[in-house]
């Protein structure tokens, strides 16, 4: 007999896993058990079976279990891994602190679920550009797991930013993370 995969399963599986302390998915590997109608949207808003899912602690849970291999997006508890669907990065940074100066400045980033992540070497930001220019920066939460930086996040980081070497952008945790080239910036 198959057994198609639920929400509710993964869910109290993810629970019963988060007891025991931050859910160590690098270290799981249970078998496919197929795709899951969950989808992040680009914005965070995480959907299931095409409705926004409105229970914010559903989602924290949800993302504590999240895992990208492949290029592709899974939900893994100990016994089952299932498929989702991310528009783009399945976190969004909401906000950020900074203290210090140039390269002794941290960057401190909060997403839409409450992970808190300092930018650095093992959490690097980054900038890719639309084919219209428009700027989309990231920074890495966890293990191939990426939060969109939002736009007024991204303003105030421009705000902050700094040129060296003939770019334009920000220090954090002791890395240099270039957003555009000095000479392109309007005088």
């Amino acid at each position: 007999m198959i057994v198609k995969p639920s929400a509710e399963g993964v869910m109290a599986q993810a629970a019963a896993a988060a007891k025991k302390g931050p859910a160590p998915v690098h270290l799981w590997n249970p078998p496919f058990c197929g795709d899951l109608d969950i989808r992040i949207a680009r914005d965070g808003t995480w959907f299931y079976q095409g409705t926004p899912i409105g229970r914010p602690e559903m989602v924290r849970l949800f993302s504590s279990i999240l895992k990208r291999e492949d290029g592709k997006y899974f939900l893994v508890t100990p016994v089952e891994k299932v498929g989702i669907a991310v528009d783009d990065a399945p976190f969004v940074a909401v906000d950020f602190e900074a203290t210090g100066e140039c390269p002794d400045q941290t960057v401190t980033f909060t997403t839409q679920v409450g992970d808190e992540v300092t930018a650095g070497p093992d959490h690097p930001i980054r900038v890719a550009r639309a084919e219209d220019g428009e700027p989309s920066p990231y920074v890495m939460v966890r293990a191939g797991l990426e939060a969109l930086i939002d736009r007024k996040s991204f303003y105030r980081l421009v705000e902050i930013g700094v040129h060296h070497e003939g770019w334009f952008g920000l220090w954090s945790g002791g890395a240099f993370f270039p957003i555009i080239p000095s000479d392109e910036l309007p005088a």
